[in-house]
């Protein structure tokens, strides 16, 4: 499923393991293979003879069935070389260390091994053996297979293996990025992924509060599908409970012909308050909310109307939201697991782990000191039962072979019991099936507390945006954008771009774990970390061919024909950060943080500075402005930023513009 960065040449592969195969018959007619300790070195030199031939198979196997379209992992594809390396060095070192990294500084090369030191370790732990890290450097550097990207090593300081790259692999590597376009790293068998995000409460408005999980559950699952991934994406709605026997009962008392006239429900919001406090002051009223309840789960048609028209009034405020910030999601709310529940709670039983607890169903999970509470002592489920109903659901129904759950990190102890639970009933092998709760940190206002309004209630979000839109245009109109460089269209959609943009970006560009501070002035700053300058930059960079008068298709001719030279430092610094996309996105497949995307797309668009402002592109005449050379190659690097710089902005859910 990884990357090998063994050479494509394939003859020159078959060659040599035709070679090696004859020098291992060599070495068996010298019958060193089984024979006295005497030729104990000849056994140890058949040995690496053996290891190197496999490595060759194995990798010519993998060159030849891998889609040829699929980019290099650079960092992946040096960790194969380099375990092969360690495999050949010390052949009977179980699992030793593989530290593989791109370098801080260009004098250390482009990328470190630093597994030397860890071996050294292991060698004093295990066999007593006390061996120099720079010693064990040397001895991985000698058996270094043959490949196509690796120019040198360099041993330095205690034990630090420094990688140069090759500038015609790295060359090589961008020329098929321009002509293919970007493409996922080889990430393996396709496999059905399933995202539970956003999951608002039917007649709540959503809130601040649901804008992280929105926006973090759709970036990941446009993630896991370039990757080449099967998502479904699921809305777990609140939408079922004791709460809609108020709703209802208040539904019939102001709309009595529901049945017949759609009711004119404006502000679900101001319903639910009117219903609640009914509820908590006229003790009738309690007692039909409750009967609205129990015929509710008995499925009574008219009263499932009821509900529906209810949730429907939601569903249209909720599509309000998706539609501005672009997030696609299935509705699979509470109710659809109301079904499955009854099962869930004889199926615990018929396993011997339910215990009754004042009436109560529960469940003890080993390891949990808190138990989940499958059935309540008046006969009602719970969510600790509809969340073990839906688990088992993605698991056996959809077949989910990663299972991600984008909710807030209030709810840590609880889905770690559920999982632990669904482990427990034999559902999955979580050696076999990912189940991960990617946990977030609440959103805080300027004074660091819970983001609120003036009045202290919860930020509606259509608020939010809403006031975002118009800070957007106001930065728009402070730099004259409206007056001579956008037409009305253009501007309309910089002032989207820029707003939704800058508030997705500014919860991505944080740690999911932590809490992060919502502030307007910061993420519309055209300075620093945020998506206004990273759309700003983008824009520029685009802008570069169009004004040389350069369009796509000579752009995309050039691509297939010209060599990218790589000759100045900064031309290749700006080739090797482009190169780094898989490795930052296979590095997010793993640990979910989609932080590290933002920070390499703000240290590319940084690093493209650097490159611009010391390598002209475009030359023309001081005097007349005329153009008087066009450099290609360095435009193809320009479009090369641009394309990944693109890729990561969809991967993130934001829309650049060609004009700002």
């Amino acid at each position: 499923s990884k990357n090998y960065c063994v050479t494509t040449q394939f003859a020159f592969q078959e060659n040599e393991i035709k070679l090696l195969t004859a020098e291992i018959e060599r070495l068996k007619n010298f019958g060193c293979l089984g024979v006295s300790p005497s030729l104990e070195g000849l056994r140890d030199e058949n040995a690496k003879l053996k290891y190197r031939l496999n490595f060759l198979k194995k990798s010519l196997q993998e060159e030849r069935s891998k889609s040829t379209k699929s980019m290099i992992n650079i960092n992946s594809c040096l960790q194969e070389i380099f375990g092969a390396a360690i495999q050949a060095a010390y052949p009977d070192l179980e699992n030793p260390p593989l530290v593989v990294t791109p370098s801080q500084q260009p004098k250390f090369g482009d990328y470190q091994c630093n597994s030397a030191m860890g071996i050294s370790q292991i060698l004093l732990k295990t066999r007593e053996q006390k061996v120099i890290p720079r010693e064990i450097a040397e001895k991985i550097a000698k058996n270094i297979p043959a490949n196509e990207c690796i120019e040198k090593v360099e041993i330095a300081g205690p034990g630090f293996i420094n990688v140069h790259l090759r500038k015609d692999f790295v060359s090589k590597q961008l020329s098929s990025l321009l002509i293919n376009g970007v493409q996922p790293p080889a990430t393996g068998k396709r496999k059905k992924v399933v995202v539970d995000f956003s999951s608002p409460n039917i007649a709540k408005e959503m809130h601040v509060g649901h804008l992280r999980s929105t926006i973090i559950g759709e970036s990941m699952s446009r993630l896991f599908e370039f990757a080449g991934h099967d998502v479904l994406r699921l809305n777990h709605l609140g939408d079922w409970g004791t709460q809609f026997g108020m709703l209802i009962a208040h539904l019939q008392d102001k709309f009595p012909d529901y049945l017949t006239v759609s009711p004119p429900i404006g502000d679900l919001q101001t319903f639910y308050k009117e219903s609640k406090r009914r509820f908590d002051t006229e003790e009738e009223f309690k007692k039909r909310a409750y009967q609205c309840v129990v015929l509710l789960q008995s499925k009574n048609p008219d009263i499932i109307k009821a509900w529906n028209l209810i949730c429907d009034v939601s569903r249209r405020e909720f599509q309000k939201i998706y539609n501005c910030l672009d997030i696609t999601i299935i509705e699979r709310g509470e109710s659809f697991y109301q079904d499955m529940m009854k099962d869930i709670v004889k199926e615990f039983e018929d396993k011997g782990f339910v215990q009754v607890d004042d009436g109560r169903k529960v469940v003890f999970v080993p390891g949990f000191s808190v138990p989940l509470t499958v059935m309540k002592s008046d006969g009602g489920y719970t969510y600790d039962t509809s969340d073990l109903a839906a688990l088992k659901h993605r698991l056996r129904e959809e077949k989910g072979e990663i299972l991600i759950y984008v909710v807030d990190s209030g709810q840590s102890v609880h889905f770690q019991t559920v999982f632990a639970a669904g482990q427990m009933m034999g559902w999955y092998d979580p050696k076999v099936t990912r189940v991960a709760h990617a946990a977030f940190g609440v959103v805080l206002g300027e004074d660091k507390k819970k983001f609120k309004t003036r009045s202290g209630d919860t930020v509606r979000l259509m608020d939010l945006l809403e006031e975002g839109l118009k800070r957007a245009m106001d930065k728009l109109k402070d730099k004259e954008r409206d007056k001579v460089v956008l037409t009305p269209e253009e501007l309309k959609a910089a002032q989207r771009s820029v707003a939704f943009g800058c508030i997705k970006y500014a919860d991505l560009s944080h740690n999911r774990l932590n809490d992060y501070v919502f502030s307007f002035d910061k993420m519309l700053d055209d300075r620093g970390n945020t998506a206004a300058y990273l759309l700003y930059a983008f824009t520029r960079i685009r802008a570069i061919a169009r004004l040389a008068n350069i369009d796509e298709q000579m752009l995309r001719k050039a691509a297939r024909e010209e060599v990218l030279i790589l000759d100045h430092e900064k031309e290749w610094k700006l080739g090797k950060c482009i190169l780094r996309f898989p490795e930052i996105l296979q590095k997010i497949l793993d640990d979910l943080l989609l932080h590290t995307l933002c920070d390499y797309l703000y240290e590319l668009a940084t690093t493209f500075t650097e490159f611009y402002d010391s390598c002209y592109c475009v030359e023309k005449d001081r005097q007349t402005g005329q153009i008087v050379k066009v450099n290609m190659w360095r435009l193809l690097l320009c479009e090369a930023t641009a394309t990944v710089m693109a890729k990561g902005f969809d991967i993130l859910g934001i829309k650049p513009v060609e004009r700002m």
